[in-house]
């Protein structure tokens, strides 16, 4: 029998903040120096994200936007770098498990599956570290049972979600009976940057907080897990990183990235697929993690898509932003709405520089039944 994912579901923070908004939120929050950046409003303007969510509440935003301190938030400007890593830390403590709930209610509503049901729960996040930790939640409010089998998936960046679907894939493998719940939760706007740094600001405009929850198993009918795959692109090490600071973990993205995807993506990719019999011409889908738009036209251009071929991922981008690990599952369900038989390609990109791919297909394929 073959590994399914299926009622894939998602969940947002409810602050959302436009494009401009956004914009005049850097020039708060950056100091005096990024009100000469003349280079500023181009990567607001150009980035492809046209709204995002965040935990931080709108009365931050207010005032931020006006220039006020009603909340008397440690993310308000005066403090050297921003709130410390503790202060961060103490909001993805009371926000992350809470969001990522959402997302798993939603999921085991949609399959109409009962938490003790679930055999397996992996969870995946890089935005934040407590114990107990969120799994603790959702098995506690899921109404799990105590001895589901926990795994969490921790700090792999933005391609962490197929990295969690690869161990929800093995587990099921292993055990036929077994139904794993996945669970990705980022809450990227706790790590906001302050400061001058440019690859650091530009990670500013694209980067939100969201969270997504799906059912893998042998037993729920859904999209088709038949491959997984990773690769460390050469010379890449220094070209993304994820480093614990005093204020925050700070991201650093150089503009060699889309480069080397470009230059590498492709010939990895053909011999990925034809390892398993296919070619690129036989891929009827992909879901890109848009890690923004020079990664998604680095993308296109190496592997010769058409245009079109990456409208889902432009799409989430321009609605939600950039939210790490979940991003592709929002992808994933934007893209079950309307179901395209034959095979899909799942990507992500990563520290490392490591792609993660995963190769899906939405042709039917009879479940095991549920006992």
């Amino acid at each position: 029998m073959t590994v399914q994912l299926s009622c894939i579901e998602t969940a947002v923070p409810e602050t959302c903040v436009q494009s401009h908004e956004s914009f005049h939120i850097a020039n708060a929050l950056c100091g005096p120096y990024m009100s000469d950046a003349g280079w500023l409003p181009a990567v607001y303007e150009n980035c492809g994200v046209k709204q995002r969510y965040q935990v931080l509440g709108q009365a931050i935003v207010n005032d931020l936007l006006h220039d006020t301190r009603i909340s008397q938030s440690p993310f308000l400007p005066g403090k050297i770098g921003g709130p410390t890593t503790a202060e961060r830390m103490a909001i993805y403590t009371k926000e992350a498990g809470p969001l990522a709930l959402q997302a798993a209610r939603k999921t085991l509503q949609e399959a109409k599956l009962s938490g003790d049901l679930v055999t397996h729960l992996v969870t995946v996040s890089c935005t934040g570290f407590q114990a107990p930790g969120i799994d603790v939640l959702l098995m506690r409010e899921l109404g799990m049972s105590p001895g589901a089998e926990r795994t969490h998936v921790g700090f792999m960046g933005c391609h962490g979600a197929l990295n969690g679907l690869r161990v929800a894939k093995a587990f099921c493998e292993a055990n036929p009976e077994a139904v794993v719940l996945l669970v990705a939760v980022e809450l990227c706007s706790l790590h906001y940057y302050y400061g001058a740094e440019p690859s650091k600001v530009i990670a500013n405009a694209l980067f939100a907080d969201g969270a997504a929850a799906m059912l893998v198993s042998q037993k729920i009918p859904g999209r088709a897990v038949l491959a997984s795959g990773s690769q460390l692109l050469p010379n890449s090490e220094r070209e993304m990183g994820w480093v614990i600071g005093d204020h925050g973990f700070g991201m650093t993205m150089t503009k060699q990235i889309p480069r080397l995807i470009e230059q590498h993506l492709c010939a990895w990719i053909e011999t990925w697929l034809r390892a398993r019999g296919m070619s690129l011409g036989d891929i009827a889908r992909w879901a890109v993690h848009p890690g923004g738009p020079k990664i998604l036209e680095a993308v296109q251009s190496s592997l010769t898509l058409p245009a079109t071929a990456l409208t889902d991922s432009w799409q989430i981008l321009a609605d939600y932003g950039n939210m790490s690990s979940p991003t592709v599952f929002f992808i994933l369900k934007e893209q079950n709405r309307k179901p395209v038989p034959g095979p899909t390609v799942v990507l992500g990109f990563g520290p490392g520089l490591i792609v993660e791919a995963a190769l899906l297909t939405d042709s039917p394929v009879n479940p095991i039944p549920l006992r």
